[in-house]
């Protein structure tokens, strides 16, 4: 069976084929899938997509006429894929449950000590050999108040990293992670937890209940030299909103691994031609904003244990079961 591979990032293409050597055929492209490339997947039973690949009707009706069966994404979310088009074309639709959370804690981390110690200002100041700390103090993350919003695994990990600082850790889920709780985390509405933090992390699916949960009225809550990160969701935050937000002199440091519009931006290299997104364009203009490429998960560790699951999906569908990755039918098998 040949298993066609969408959205291969040239780091992970070897971890990819070696996985797959012994049982299967495998062809790795690093072009993203979506309904003009769809018609590259005729003849392939598996089609494996990625987080930034587009599965909408029309592209999952392309790949069924194709003769695919199967498509194995390699994340867990699966708001990219349009599931009961996905059922109504005879398509099982697995994802990756679980991976690291570690990997994705440690970046959200990262990116908040770096905004918060400003590191970008510092390194490009470095190169050209300017060595003035002017603009660059920072403050203490020991004694903060860390905001929370989402207490599962990753961010009962970024928890436990922000308890390692020594903060006071408050959380907003729709019930209380008991992990959390002998952290000393205590929870909190969320209009408090907003208005409380001086730095909050964001660790929710996307869902309806959940788009443009920082909006406006959110960001008007927040300390004034409140930092905010952003490593699960690019539509969790009303980007427009935070440029607003930005504009009007609010928040010491923002950093987003993901943005709301990142498809057909995020993976790919548009230093020569620019972007036309001048939402984006504006945000990367501010000192005290980073963004990363959604890149939180790209470890070795996670990307290794992604590619294990995805296999074992395949693995599973080629001998007639599901299991509890299976998205689409809705497992009965686990």
């Amino acid at each position: 069976m040949e298993i066609l591979a969408y959205g291969v990032q040239e780091d992970e293409r070897p971890l990819l084929e070696q996985a797959f050597a012994e049982r299967h055929a495998l062809r790795s492209l690093a072009v993203f899938l979506n309904r003009d490339t769809a018609p590259l997947a005729v003849g392939h039973t598996v089609v494996s997509s990625s987080v930034n690949d587009v599965l909408d009707a029309e592209t999952l009706a392309v790949l069924a006429d194709g003769g695919t069966k199967l498509i194995a994404q390699r994340s867990t979310g699966f708001n990219n894929i349009d599931l009961d088009a996905a059922a109504r074309l005879g398509l099982t639709v697995a994802r990756v449950s679980y991976y690291s959370p570690y990997a994705v804690a440690e970046h959200a981390w990262t990116l908040a000590l770096a905004v918060n110690r400003r590191l970008t200002r510092a390194a490009n100041r470095s190169r050209e050999f300017d060595f003035r700390l002017d603009g660059l103090m920072g403050r203490d993350i020991h004694g903060m108040t860390i905001g929370v919003v989402g207490t599962g695994k990753i961010g009962e990990c970024f928890a436990r990293i922000a308890h390692g600082f020594g903060t006071r850790l408050i959380g907003w889920d729709i019930a209380p992670n008991p992990a959390c709780l002998e952290l000393g985390m205590e929870y909190v509405e969320r209009e408090e937890l907003f208005a409380t933090s001086d730095l909050i992390s964001l660790h929710v699916p996307l869902l309806p209940a959940t788009h443009h949960l920082v909006d406006t009225a959110a960001l008007a809550l927040m300390k004034n030299d409140a930092i905010l990160i952003n490593s699960s969701r690019g539509g969790l935050v009303d980007t427009a909103a935070l440029v607003e937000t930005l504009r009007a002199g609010k928040l010491s440091g923002v950093g987003l691994d993901v943005y709301e519009e990142e498809t057909g931006v995020f993976f790919y290299d548009r230093s020569v031609e620019g972007i036309s997104d001048d939402t984006l364009a504006r945000l990367v203009t501010f000192p005290q904003v980073l963004v990363t490429s959604h890149q939180a998960y790209f470890t070795r560790t996670a990307v290794g244990q992604i590619i294990d699951a995805t296999a074992r999906n395949i693995h599973d569908f080629e001998a007639g079961h599901t299991n509890e990755n299976t998205l689409v039918p809705k497992n009965t098998d686990t």
